[in-house]
């Protein structure tokens, strides 16, 4: 029962900003990392940035200095503001948990949300 949720996409123009939020249920939210992935059309699904149980980060080299990933553990929700956007961040955005049982890693994943920057 795993459920990712997320929202905040939309239009942008090139330079603008957008935040995302995820919301999260099915798990123990604080015992798990998460992470922003995102799929352009003709392209794989990429990793954008993650973040820790202890709220450590990493990011994609193309949106360092850029996107800014959070955790809010009481409210079961993780974030990616994004500022500076360009027309090559235009993609579905997807949350992910990886959940390790032994030796198989599961992967769930939200529905995603669209975000597009054009002028």
């Amino acid at each position: 029962q795993v459920q990712l949720v997320e929202s905040g996409g939309g239009l942008v123009q090139p330079g603008g900003s957008l935040r995302l939020s995820c919301a999260a249920s099915g798990f123990t939210f604080t015992n798990y990392g998460l992470r922003w992935y995102r799929q352009a059309p003709g392209k794989e699904r990429e990793l954008v940035a993650g973040i820790t149980v202890f709220r450590g980060t990493n990011y994609a080299d193309s949106v360092k200095g850029r996107f800014t990933i959070s955790r809010d553990n009481a409210k079961n929700t993780v974030y990616l503001q994004m500022n500076s956007l360009k027309p090559e961040d235009t993609a579905v955005y997807y949350c992910n948990v990886k959940k390790s049982t032994g030796w198989v890693v599961d992967d769930y994943w939200g529905q995603g949300t669209q975000v597009t920057v054009s002028s």
